[in-house]
């Protein structure tokens, strides 16, 4: 493993040992509204915070992108992080959180780590080494019929006005044109789930680069595709995705073409 993945998952751990140890005071954790239906707790904090502690402990000389603090540091190499991604999952008892870690070299994403403490599930990836559940190799479905793939999606929230009508038709088509469709509600979990062919195909809006860092290393490594809902490569700044495996990802975006194109 890469000392730079190995930091990365260690970090991981820390967080989600922080976040399951806060779980069992759920009632008497501090909650900050950011926006609508947008949290933050002192779990997320302090999850942040073991996770930079550990990073800047072996490479202090990192930058860091943090949900919570922000950018701090200037460097070649930066640490994208999300403490806790499905905070609001978390504050309810919903089951469905997890942490993620993407480092990024250059421009470049070449590690990520999402890390599921309540399964303790460890999804790993490293540029051109390939994915990784808990040590052993991972792959995308090999599902190449739209009518039976299921697949993920997350609800606009952060621009919900202008999206959810286009969203919503989206959201019918692919109903009708699946197996199924889930919203667990924790982006990067369900990236790393289309690594690990859980789900055929994922796609949302408005999401942020810690969302989407190291999962997108995940899909990209375990022979997926990722991308903008429109095929472009700028999804890191819009926040718009759509990935799945390539027949399944392909089908899905001409299926969508007209709501898409209202969505971009």
């Amino acid at each position: 493993m890469h000392a730079l993945l190995n930091v990365a998952v260690m970090a991981a751990r820390r967080a989600g040992s922080t976040l399951i140890r806060k779980m069992v005071s759920l009632d008497k954790l501090k909650v900050e509204q950011k926006g609508h239906n947008d949290y933050v707790s002192e779990a997320d904090r302090a999850a942040e915070k073991a996770i930079i502690t550990c990073i800047l402990k072996h490479y202090p000389e990192h930058a860091i992108l943090a949900e919570e603090s922000g950018v701090q540091g200037e460097s070649d190499t930066v640490w994208i992080i999300d403490p806790l991604d499905g905070t609001t999952n978390y504050l309810h008892g919903f089951p469905v959180f997890c942490v993620s870690i993407g480092v990024q070299v250059n421009g470049r994403m070449e590690h990520g780590v999402v890390y599921d403490p309540l399964r303790q599930e460890l999804f790993t990836a490293s540029r051109g080494q390939g994915a990784h559940l808990d040590g052993r190799r991972i792959r995308v479905s090999g599902q190449k019929q739209l009518e039976r793939a299921l697949v993920g999606t997350g609800f606009p929230f952060r621009q919900a006005d202008q999206e959810i009508g286009p969203y919503l038709q989206m959201l019918g088509k692919v109903v009708r044109g699946t197996s199924g469709v889930r919203r667990p509600g924790a982006a990067a979990l369900d990236l790393a789930y289309v690594a690990a062919g859980r789900l055929d195909a994922f796609w949302e809006t408005g999401l942020a680069p810690w969302d989407l860092a190291a999962g997108s290393l995940l899909i990209r490594e375990s022979g997926g595709i990722v991308s903008g809902l429109d095929g472009s490569e700028d999804f890191f700044d819009t926040g718009h995705v759509l990935t799945g495996t390539p027949k399944i990802y392909k089908d899905l975006a001409k299926l969508c073409t007209a709501e898409i194109s209202q969505l971009v």
